[in-house]
């Protein structure tokens, strides 16, 4: 679970470990602060995380000299190159199939369409890879890496159907239903109804829920060993142009993704 702190990021509700490295948590809070505020002088950096100048600037420097803060010409400071580097490692942990990439872009070749592949982990619902398509609008939030939104999209409602149904339903009032357009399923009990049916061999389609004029259409990964962690590969289109030719492609390109494991 997590909370905010004073500064607006997000913190954990765990106790803190009695070897808990002061110096080290410092430094974090820096790297928060700074990526939630990019361009922060030293001056406003301490203020914000509640240091001393000296301490601020020792933290700061050190964290430049590393890679994970850069230093603008105006002399403030914005996050490092090395941040990225690790996001890209957080994105290689994720045991996907060694293909994957591969079938994504044939995907998305025989559709014309993006494709992407998300994964729910340790409640966390994130898409791993895609393959851009022409026919498909750009959705900024389907980046990899970036947490989606269960509720409302065709990735999310797939992966929530492979849940428990208390833990799905646990999930949901934890995250929310937060309206992103006017036909997003707001209600819990009708979102549990929709999921709960579902599974692999079958597709799961969203009409503008999440995005106004956008359709996805997505299916579930066969898992390969139980309590193994859940895969979904996923279809956008542009208003409700899905095809039934272009559901059987998502259905054998998920099909291609479990014999991969």
């Amino acid at each position: 679970m997590e909370r905010a702190s004073e500064n607006g990021v997000e913190k954990s509700d765990e106790v803190r470990p009695e070897d808990f490295v002061q110096s080290v948590g410092r430094a974090m809070r820096l790297l928060e602060i700074v990526g939630a505020s990019p361009g922060l002088p030293v001056k406003a950096i301490a203020r914000r995380s509640g240091l001393n100048i000296s301490t601020t600037y020792h933290l700061v420097r050190t964290l430049a000299y590393e890679g994970y803060l850069l230093r603008l010409p105006d002399g403030t400071y914005a996050i490092g190159e090395q941040v990225a580097r690790r996001f890209y490692d957080l994105l290689g942990a994720f045991t996907k199939p060694p293909n994957a990439g591969v079938v994504l872009r044939q995907l998305s070749e025989r559709t014309g369409l993006s494709a992407y592949l998300g994964c729910f982990d340790s409640a966390r619902l994130t898409v791993v890879d895609f393959a851009e398509g022409p026919g498909s609008p750009y959705l900024e939030e389907f980046e990899p890496g970036l947490d989606i939104s269960a509720h409302a999209t065709a990735l999310g409602k797939a992966l929530l159907a492979a849940l428990p149904r208390r833990e799905r339903r646990s999930y949901l009032r934890d995250n929310g239903l937060r309206p992103f357009t006017a036909n997003t399923c707001t209600d819990l009990d009708e979102l549990d109804s929709t999921v709960s049916g579902f599974a692999p061999g079958e597709v799961m389609i969203e009409h503008g829920e999440f995005r106004d004029s956008v359709a996805c259409a997505a299916s579930l990964v066969p898992a390969p060993r139980p309590h193994s962690p859940r895969w979904a590969v996923v279809l956008s289109v542009r208003d409700d142009d899905l095809r039934p030719e272009t559901c059987a492609e998502l259905l054998a390109a998920a099909q291609d993704l479990a014999g991969a494991f």
